[in-house]
Parts: C-alpha cells; structure tokens; sequence
C-alpha cells in the first residue's frame, strides 16, 4: 500500500472500538426487546432464572468469540485494516442468521412472548458483557502499544 492510507482504513485500537460499538448495540437492542416482552407477559418464577441460564451460555461463548476477535486484530501484521475487520467472514455470517432468524421468530410467533422475554433479556445481557470485554481490552491492554 502507498504512503496515503485510504479513509475506511482504521488502526487496530479503533478496529476494536468499533466491535466494542457493534457489540454493544446489539446487545442493547437485544436486551431491549427482551425487556418488552418481559412487560407483555405474566411474570412467573421461573423465567429470570431462564433469563440468566441464557445469559452464561451465551455469556461465555460471546467472550471467547470477543478474545478471538481481540487476538485476530492485534495480532495482524498491518498496522491498518478495513473498518469492517473487527469481524472475519464466519462471524457476519453467524450475526445474520441469528439476526435473520430472531427477526423471523418474533415476526411469526411461533415462539411465545416468554420464551423472547427471557431468551433475548439473557441473550441482550450476554452481548453487552462481550461489549465490556473489547472496552476492557481498548482501555487496558492497548494502552501499552
């Protein structure tokens, strides 16, 4: 590449801003819906303790997927990447069948509202801690580079 870096090339510190951006807005729309459903249904015992059951499998699948996002960024050999680096290509694959299948899912009702109350509040819950992980990285680790 030439001494001029184009505009959609971006530093790894603002590549991981920007999955920690991503991250966490999903997460909030995700939660979001949740919570909306939550106040459409009758409150049972049992569906915040679904809610946090989701919330630790997702929880800790989102957090290895964000180390394996940090690790793929820092440890490219370019000093600047496209802005849409922050995910490889099997991660926008997986992000639009999850999306394409919870829009589908709410749109058809062939779940019931309480399986989308505790299903998205966990899963929202579940994309926010990834978000914290890339801000965490941002703020600590690449302090030193």
């Amino acid at each position: 590449m030439n001494n001029r870096r184009k505009i959609y090339m971006v530093d790894k510190k603002t590549l991981i801003t920007i999955a920690d951006i991503v991250w966490c807005m999903a997460g909030f729309n995700v939660l979001r819906l949740g919570i909306l459903a939550y106040g459409k249904i009758e409150l049972r015992f049992l569906y915040p303790i679904v809610s946090v059951a989701v919330f630790t499998i997702f929880g800790e699948m989102f957090i290895f997927m964000s180390k394996k996002h940090i690790k793929r960024i820092i440890t490219t050999e370019e000093l600047y990447s496209p802005f849409w680096n922050f995910f490889d290509l099997k991660s926008y694959l997986t992000m639009l069948f999850m999306m394409s299948g919870g829009i589908w899912l709410r749109a058809s009702d062939f779940v019931p509202k309480s399986f989308i109350a505790c299903f998205y509040s966990g899963l929202g819950f579940a994309l926010i801690l990834a978000a914290l992980s890339f801000l965490n990285f941002s703020f600590v680790a690449l302090k030193k580079v």
